[in-house]
């Protein structure tokens, strides 16, 4: 495919092509003339990828970079190529910004200690980038009048288990191992719009079956 086919076939202005080319984010076409390259399928993969982290993800260039990087880099085995947007992402406003003090911030951070010894998950502890947003949003809670211990939050980290298998299963029923990755970084922006959609309809449904006469 030329650029102008790439193009229509991704929706993505030649313009914003040629900038993602010129960042480092998109790689080269296969040179054909002096003023031409050809592109693959898997120019069109890479940019839906791209698209997902900078429109969907608000992922800063520089940052959509490195994680792209990341996702070429076969030096690094598949689980920390899979783990490098979930990494990258932005999260909660940290917690010395949203209002709780150290002490609602150290109980959140036992707390969350407390949840990820019980159900024994060792590959990302408290002080990694998902376990920091989670201190903040407990501490949050607390602040607020809204306290959530470890019993608690165990409920939802197991649904939230299972959620990930099932993704995780979505990902194997790809081809080979560079679309498994892409896919993951793709699928971890794409899908928390889907689980927060589902969480609020599955709320609604809850409330009806408690509360309606």
């Amino acid at each position: 495919m030329r650029m102008a086919q790439v193009s229509e076939h991704s929706g993505v202005p030649i313009a914003t092509i040629k900038f993602y080319l010129r960042e480092g984010l998109l790689p080269r076409g296969r040179r054909i003339s002096t003023t031409q390259a050809e592109y693959g399928e898997e120019h069109l993969r890479r940019l839906r990828l791209i698209r997902a982290l900078i429109q969907v993800g608000r992922m800063p260039v520089a940052t959509a970079r490195e994680v792209l990087a990341a996702v070429d880099d076969e030096s690094l085995s598949q689980h920390q190529r899979l783990g490098a947007a979930a990494w990258a992402l932005p999260g909660p406003v940290p917690p010395e910004q949203d209002g709780s003090g150290p002490d609602e911030t150290e109980q959140a951070r036992r707390e969350v200690s407390a949840l990820l010894a019980r159900l024994g998950w060792q590959a990302a502890g408290p002080d990694s980038p998902p376990g920091q947003a989670l201190t903040a949003a407990v501490a949050t809670l607390a602040r607020l009048g809204y306290p959530c211990d470890a019993d608690h939050l165990a409920l939802c980290a197991r649904a939230a288990e299972r959620t990930a298998e099932a993704e995780l299963d979505l990902l194997e029923s790809f081809p080979d191992r560079a679309a498994q990755v892409e896919a993951s970084v793709a699928l971890t922006v794409l899908y928390e719009p889907v689980l927060l959609s589902l969480r609020r309809l599955a709320h609604v449904e809850e409330s009806a079956r408690r509360f309606e006469d």
